[in-house]
């Protein structure tokens, strides 16, 4: 943790500072959240777009790309992250959404299309932070952003519509949209990705490897805090509102999300232990399968159901319980990283 700089040892100080910063600033300001929906790109706000490109941008541009191939022979953390992306997690948000919330069937629809969007955004610098393989995950969400075009709305139809008829449950026919599912892609993981390329490329090209990785990087990296906070501010300035006149809803909501990010860490991490995986490829496993696109969900369920229905109300809260989750998982990995250094060392 000594080894943490200034701004990282204290994130949750900030993060909460920046959830109160949001709060307040869209309470007291009329008309904020009208003038911040209102700039969209499609459904995809643009305040929340440019904190995101501006905190991955820092994390893409730290992964070395000529060493993308040793992960991509690496099958086994391939394997193991497809499957517990687009096997457990959809259906342990499924279980968990008609388990909690079998009254109430918007919020529950709402989370089942989060438990569909696998992360290729905010993952990033969970990794990162984590000290997880930054080449892993560049790799890893950019395989989930291949199947997030292909299967995302194939399993909206099964888990929405198929398998609650198959099981006697009320089911839903629900429209998604390859186009906003393919543009969410696009601008959350292929702009800043380009730009993490071209910027190594080009950086050692003109400079060489030294002085971009000791000089150019130090001055960049804390951008990617600085978008993470300013995203947290927007999301909460947006739905600040909402949140806080629907509290009792909100917990509703809350508590599968909570025990689902619980799980799904933890599952993966001891998954890729048992497979003998190092330190950073677990750590990686584990949060690109925890994390989800809720950009992807809440642009879906806004589009789809409306700014105002239940499904857009759980997908703004599935950000707003995974950031401090995942937040506290960082600092949870990083006391791992410690324990299994310690252990290695011990036995060699």
């Amino acid at each position: 943790m000594h080894r943490l700089s200034f701004l990282d040892r204290f994130l949750p100080v900030w993060i909460i500072a920046a959830m109160a910063a949001g709060l307040l600033v869209g309470t007291v300001v009329p008309g904020l959240q009208d003038v911040l929906d209102a700039v969209k790109i499609g459904q995809v706000s643009l305040p929340i777009a440019l904190g995101l490109l501006l905190m991955m941008y820092p994390v893409l541009a730290k992964v070395r790309y000529d060493r993308l191939d040793t992960v991509t022979r690496d099958r086994r953390t391939m394997a193991l992250s497809l499957v517990l992306n687009w096997v457990v997690g959809p259906a342990l948000m499924f279980a968990l959404a008609w388990l909690m919330l079998p009254d109430l069937p918007e919020y529950r629809t709402g989370l089942i299309i989060v438990g569909l969007a696998r992360c290729i955004a905010m993952v990033i610098i969970w990794n990162d932070l984590a000290r997880g393989d930054r080449e892993a995950a560049a790799v890893l969400v950019a395989l989930n952003s291949v199947f997030q075009v292909v299967m995302f709305g194939v399993l909206g139809w099964f888990y929405l519509d198929l398998l609650p008829g198959w099981l006697g449950l009320e089911s839903e026919s629900v429209p998604f949209s390859p186009w906003e599912i393919a543009l969410n892609v696009v601008i959350f993981l292929g702009i800043p990705l380009a730009a993490g390329y071209l910027s190594r490329r080009l950086g050692e090209r003109a400079r060489g490897r030294t002085w971009y990785e000791e000089r150019f990087l130090p001055r960049v990296g804390p951008i990617a805090l600085y978008g993470l906070l300013f995203t947290i501010i927007v999301l909460f300035a947006l739905q600040g509102e909402t949140i806080t006149s629907q509290p009792l809803d909100v917990a509703r909501i809350a508590l599968p999300l909570l025990v689902y990010f619980a799980v799904m860490w933890a599952g993966s991490y001891a998954l890729g232990r048992a497979a003998g995986l190092s330190y950073p490829r677990t750590t990686t496993l584990a949060f690109t399968a925890a994390g989800n696109n809720f950009e992807l969900a809440i642009a879906v369920a806004i589009g789809v159901f409306g700014v105002t229905s239940g499904q857009a109300l759980a997908g703004v809260v599935g950000p707003l319980i995974e950031v401090p989750v995942l937040v506290a998982l960082v600092y949870v990995s990083l006391r791992l990283r410690r324990r299994w250094t310690n252990q290695e060392a011990h036995r060699d």
